[in-house]
């Protein structure tokens, strides 16, 4: 984003009278984070603003300040497209093309052209619909861009606690609490201002990692036993159909993070959960990788997907048995890259 950009942006954001912002479809830590961090700051100037997620979030995510204010687009679709209708601003957040969105797609595509869009993310390739463009792929999260982008429009000091909070929230779990490659020393000079702005880091990973359910347990446990490792490719792999999900009551968001436990073995650089979507016809993929195996090429390539080099998702039309025979066919073409 050019400081010609950020000129024009100042020239007419703090007049807009109606702004609305857009996480993608199934909203993660970061994608609510950024979203609640520039729906705070707005609010704080008095400009209406509201937050449209396509579907529901995790419950995880509802103690973030302003987490209740959300409207769910799926639920509320008449309401949401009269707000986007007259939105003189749309803010997408934390992803690369409309199709993100879901349902929302046709409604925003529409909005494209009587609202100023403004589009944040960290992801590859971005589609061309925004107005004006903040992508970089070498940032780790779009929280951190969120944080920068304020800088940029001159309004670090008026951060508060609760949007430090949000902002700290989406870095934290799209870091792997700091511990992927993409975490810098800017990354850490970043956390170390929001910590002094408010967020109080011992209280938001509590919120994030250490409330469980005891049905979010069992169905971790049935994940592990349904793990699989191919030793002389370095790959792991695991499976939960719907009638896993069923037997332990499944929400949105209790699968957060299991594939890592894969990717955790000694020696395993590639790791992916297949997870059965019955509602949806689909089977939904998280890929997960150590070193320079890219799973965004991966899931760009085979399953309609993408993301980054090391953390990638995607989906196959194809049952759980068909998904897993074309995963495995698969990798003997990558096996000088999972292998040297």
């Amino acid at each position: 984003m050019t400081n010609e950009d950020i000129s024009k942006i100042k020239s007419f954001l703090f007049k807009s009278k109606n702004v609305v912002i857009v996480p993608h479809k199934g909203p993660d830590g970061d994608a609510i984070g950024s979203s609640l961090a520039i729906f705070h700051l707005l609010k704080n100037e008095g400009i209406n603003t509201t937050v449209i997620s396509p579907n529901e979030f995790p419950d995880f995510l509802k103690w973030m300040p302003g987490s209740e204010e959300i409207l769910i687009y799926e639920k509320n679709e008449s309401e949401a497209d009269t707000i986007i209708s007259t939105a003189d601003v749309v803010f997408t957040l934390d992803f690369n093309h409309l199709s993100r969105t879901g349902i929302m797609e046709p409604v925003l595509k529409r909005a494209t052209s009587t609202a100023k869009f403004i589009l944040i993310d960290h992801h590859e390739q971005p589609d061309d619909y925004a107005h004006f463009m903040y992508s970089d792929v070498s940032i780790c999260s779009t929280c951190q861009m969120v944080f920068q982008f304020f800088d940029k429009m001159d309004l670090a000091e008026k951060i508060t606690p609760e949007m430090a909070t949000c902002i700290y929230t989406g870095i934290m779990t799209d870091t792997g609490s700091f511990k992927y490659r993409s975490t810098t020393g800017e990354t850490h000079h970043i956390i170390a201002q929001l910590i002094e702005k408010g967020a109080d880091n011992t209280t938001i990973h509590e919120n994030i990692y250490d409330t469980n359910s005891y049905e979010r347990l069992q169905l971790l446990g049935r994940t592990l036993s349904n793990l699989k490792v191919i030793n002389e490719l370095n790959v792991a792999y695991t499976t939960l159909t719907q009638e896993e999900l069923n037997q332990f009551n499944f929400k949105k968001g209790d699968t957060e993070g299991f594939v890592n436990y894969g990717l955790s073995l000694e020696g395993i650089i590639f790791a992916a959960i297949f997870i059965e979507n019955e509602s949806e016809g689909i089977v939904k993929i998280s890929f997960r990788s150590k070193g320079d195996f890219s799973v965004n090429d991966f899931a760009r390539n085979h399953f309609d997907g993408g993301g980054h080099i090391n953390a990638a998702g995607g989906k196959s039309q194809l049952n759980m048995q068909q998904t897993l025979e074309k995963f495995i066919s698969l990798l003997p073409q990558y096996q000088e890259e999972l292998i040297k």
